[in-house]
């Protein structure tokens, strides 16, 4: 179980949200190079990599919250993940638009939800850095009370392939339009 701050904006994904999208993805990740943006817990990162992620990096821009994040993975590293995790305290945002076009594979975004230009403009960035041919997408989590057809105007080349509602969180997992 991974230790979670109380602060304001931080938001766990939780195990059943969790376990439809890896339901959605797969068991099996090997050599796909993975962003856990806005990593809070660092869940979805780690699971990433217990996956046979080729290469995770997970981004916490809170200091308190990234220095959980690396009490947490020093928990988990009893049972090391196979593939390469980086943790970084870093704005990930900033981190995103530093990166290569079709430099990753799987991106996750789940930012704090009373930062809705924060959503739209990670979004955005990854559509330009996410090449889900391998597998993989872009993967955002948003709040309820935004429309879907909003997210997904974000991307017109992308498509929300998987969408789920839970409580007060609604998800997608994004797949590139190819004809």
């Amino acid at each position: 179980m991974l230790g979670v701050l109380d602060l304001p904006g931080l938001r766990p994904t939780t195990d059943r949200i969790r376990e439809t999208l890896f339901n959605w993805l797969g068991q099996d990740l090997v050599g796909l190079r993975c962003l856990d943006l806005f990593a809070g817990t660092g869940a979805l990162g780690f699971e990433a990599a217990s996956r046979h992620a080729h290469s995770v990096t997970l981004l916490e821009k809170d200091k308190q919250a990234h220095a959980k994040l690396l009490a947490n993975f020093a928990l988990l590293e009893s049972s090391p993940a196979p593939g390469i995790v980086q943790i970084l305290h870093r704005d990930s945002l900033e981190f995103l638009k530093q990166q290569a076009d079709r430099s990753s594979n799987l991106i996750f975004i789940d930012p704090p939800f009373q930062e809705e230009g924060l959503l739209n403009q990670a979004l955005i960035e990854a559509a330009r850095v996410c090449d889900d041919s391998a597998g993989g997408g872009i993967y955002v989590e948003f709040p309820s009370s935004r429309p879907r057809e909003q997210i997904e105007a974000l991307v017109p080349d992308w498509h929300c392939g998987k969408y789920l509602e839970a409580g007060q969180v609604k998800a997608c997992l994004f797949r590139f339009k190819r004809d």
